[in-house]
Formats: C-alpha cells, sequence, structure tokens
C-alpha cells in the first residue's frame, strides 16, 4: 500500500479479474480500493477504470455523475497533452509480453490469452477471465481501462470496418453470410463461462 502506482493499478486489476484463482475469488470492493489509491497518485489509467467502476456500479455504489468527472478528467488530460497514456509501456508490461510470444505453447495449452492492448501484456491465468469486445469478439482486454487505450489507438478502426461489412452487406455479402462482426460498437461484454 505504498505510494507505487502501477503496482497499486495492477493489483486493482488482479482483484478485479480474480487473476490466480477461480471467478468466483473476484473481489470488487478490494480493486476499486487498490484503483482509487492508484488513481489518488495520478495514475490515469486507474482513474479511468475507478471512473467506470463509479459509471456502471461495478464493485462501487454507482455514482454516474461522479465516474463522468473522472472520466472527463482523464480525457481532459490525455487531449491537452499535459499527461500521455500511450507512452512507452512499462519495462515489466514488454517483457512480460515478449516472454509469452517467446512460448507461443504455454498460453495454447489451457487456451489462455493475452491482453489485446499492445501496451499491457498481461496474460490470462484462467480461462474466459478476460473481457472481450462485443463488436467483433477477436480481442480481450484485461480491464476497461486498457480497452478505452486500445480503442482509440488501433482497434476501432479493424472493428468499425466490421461494422460496416454488416450495415452495408451488399457491399460486403461474404463477411454478412458469415456473421462478422455484430453487438454495440466496440463495448466490452464479460465473457461467458
Amino acid at each position: 500500500m505504498g505510494f507505487h502506482a502501477r503496482a497499486l493499478y495492477s493489483l486493482a486489476i488482479i482483484q478485479f479479474n480474480g487473476s490466480g484463482g477461480s471467478k468466483r475469488q473476484k473481489d470488487l470492493q478490494a480493486g476499486v480500493a487498490f484503483c482509487a489509491r492508484a488513481a489518488s497518485l495520478g495514475h490515469l489509467n486507474a482513474l479511468r477504470e475507478f471512473g467506470h467502476c463509479l459509471q456502471d456500479g461495478y464493485g462501487v455504489r454507482q455514482n454516474i455523475l461522479q465516474g463522468r468527472r473522472c472520466l472527463i478528467h482523464v480525457y481532459y488530460n490525455e487531449t491537452t497533452g499535459e499527461v500521455r497514456t500511450d507512452k512507452e509501456p512499462h519495462p515489466v508490461n514488454v517483457f512480460m509480453a515478449d516472454w509469452f510470444a517467446q512460448r507461443p505453447g504455454i498460453l495454447d495449452k489451457e487456451d489462455l490469452r493475452l491482453c489485446s492492448n499492445k501496451g499491457c501484456g498481461r496474460p490470462e491465468t484462467r480461462m474466459y477471465e478476460f473481457r472481450r469486445c462485443s463488436l467483433c469478439g477477436t480481442v480481450n482486454y484485461c480491464s476497461r481501462a486498457c480497452q478505452a487505450i486500445d480503442w482509440k489507438i488501433l482497434h476501432k478502426m479493424s472493428c468499425t470496418a466490421g461494422l460496416l461489412r454488416l450495415r452495408f452487406p451488399a457491399v460486403f455479402p461474404a463477411v454478412a453470410a458469415a456473421g462478422g462482426g455484430g453487438g454495440d460498437g466496440g463495448a466490452v461484454e464479460e465473457a461467458a463461462v
């Protein structure tokens, strides 16, 4: 509980996902507490995650107004360039992504996945731990903060292409017939077990 914001944020994600244990071992209140502590130390992804928790009532009493204030604060800092969340990824995340990329069989044995946010690199510790994009179903995220970052930077382009293919089947008949895409435009849904 020291003053290391990145570590506190990582602990929050572990608590939200119940990493290392069963799905029933999630501790949403502890996750919110870790997020709030990391956010108070200036960690923008933690503030983003905390804002989503407040808006959705996820692990904390729902407060849409306060949740939006948190998200507006994050977006303001990103757009003014005061603080950028798409800067160099943390060295631990780079190490994890590289380590699992060099050992492809480890994740394949149990059908475990990595977070699709290129700056993250967190692996699942059990099947279906991460949320997936409800539009395309091809990407997985360890947190809503990772989904929001990846949506703005990368996934929006490929996911929106799938949405266009569904809305204009005459132009893209093969994809529409195959049932590609669908959903609510990039929201993340909890994977069903």
